[in-house]
């Protein structure tokens, strides 16, 4: 992350959106130009205007988080598939965000063509949250139209989105342009602190580090009668691997990106893993997996295992242990942040955050 504490503080308001983000994307540094809104012609009194593409449950908290963030931060610009869905992304941040939705029914953008056209509205930051199949087409078309992103997790859901996102990353930087993801446990305070320990060298050289998100059933929406495959698709994108990349990637993705975090973000050499449908075997769950299990080697010999599970009437996990030459560390997500080493040991108990404001603030 970068920091640029001699930042005029002029720029400490309406900036804070982009300046005060957390994470790197696909591990390129964010970058935090001087000057980022004068660049686009914007003064230091001008509001920052925000455009919505992907009007679902996360696009409308994200927005909302967007704006609470700093009070000259406005929405100008919606866009989704879905015009019932848009309308009620934009009701409920109206509700909650009130005088800075300045969206009128001219920006409200209808169409798989609607981020494009929320993109040449003017917007200075565009938070990308629509199914993340779309995710890879969206970042490049924001990075090409010189957009500062917030680009919600995961970012593709195969091998040639990812290398899309790749080349987007690279461009992103090479223009001065902010890109933040939205790997929201990165930015919560005792995750935070509990990593800051394992990276630090507190439990000494890794060896071993487990991961488990295991949970029950989800949302499903029953096909009406005026459906198309596509609309009944998109309606229950989650089902289909080429809208989610399956489970693993859109929700288990967080314990792997723990893992990695716990690793220095070093990327292992190579991954082993299983998987199949036990619960999900009715076709209302389309082609996703409801197991997944997989093993992860890293060059210094350390490994990594990961288990998941979305299956009703089973218990429930999401945990990290993490095993060191000279101690270890206990994540339940949520209850529990341990460190302990051979002669100390250590629990967090400092301030939580809501780690999905913290993302915008």
């Amino acid at each position: 992350m970068a920091d640029k504490s001699n930042s005029n503080k002029a720029d400490s308001g309406r900036r804070t959106f982009i300046k005060k983000s957390g994470m790197a994307l696909v591990g390129t540094s964010i970058v935090y130009p001087s000057g980022v809104f004068s660049a686009s012609g914007l003064s230091q009194d001008s509001k920052l205007k925000v455009g919505l593409i992907g009007c679902g449950g996360r696009g409308t908290g994200a927005a909302v988080q967007a704006l609470q963030a700093d009070p000259n931060a406005v929405l100008t610009a919606m866009g989704d598939v879905f015009e019932d869905r848009l309308e009620t992304a934009f009701a409920e941040i109206v509700k909650i965000s009130g005088n800075q939705v300045k969206v009128n029914k001219t920006q409200k953008y209808i169409g798989f063509d609607a981020y494009q056209k929320v993109l040449d509205s003017g917007v200075d930051v565009v938070l990308l949250t629509t199914p993340p199949g779309f995710r890879p087409d969206h970042l490049t078309a924001a990075i090409n139209a010189g957009k500062h992103v917030f680009c919600e997790k995961p970012v593709a859901v195969d091998a040639p989105g990812v290398r899309k996102v790749l080349e987007a990353a690279k461009m992103a930087k090479e223009k001065g342009l902010s890109l933040v993801s939205g790997f929201c446990f990165r930015y919560d305070n005792a995750k935070r602190a509990t990593f800051g320990k394992i990276l630090n060298g507190d439990i000494g050289d890794i060896n071993t580090i487990t991961t488990f998100r295991n949970g029950g059933e989800l949302w499903y929406k029953e096909r009406e009668l005026d459906w198309s495959q596509m609309t009944y698709q998109m309606r229950n994108w989650y089902y289909y691997n080429w809208l989610s990349g399956d489970f693993i990637v859109e929700m288990a993705v967080h314990s792997l990106d723990l893992m990695s975090w716990a690793m220095g973000d070093v990327m292992p050499i190579s991954a082993v893993g299983t998987g199949g449908r036990q619960a999900r075997t009715h076709e209302r769950y389309g082609n996703i997996y409801d197991h997944f299990a997989v093993e992860f080697e890293y060059a210094n010999g350390a490994k990594g295992y990961h288990f998941t599970r979305q299956q009703t009437e089973t218990s429930h996990r999401n945990s990290v242990d993490v095993i060191g030459t000279k101690g270890s560390a206990k994540i339940n997500v949520g209850r529990q942040y341990e460190v302990k080493s051979h002669d100390k040991s250590w629990e967090f108990e400092g301030e939580r955050n809501n780690m999905y404001q913290t993302e915008h603030d």
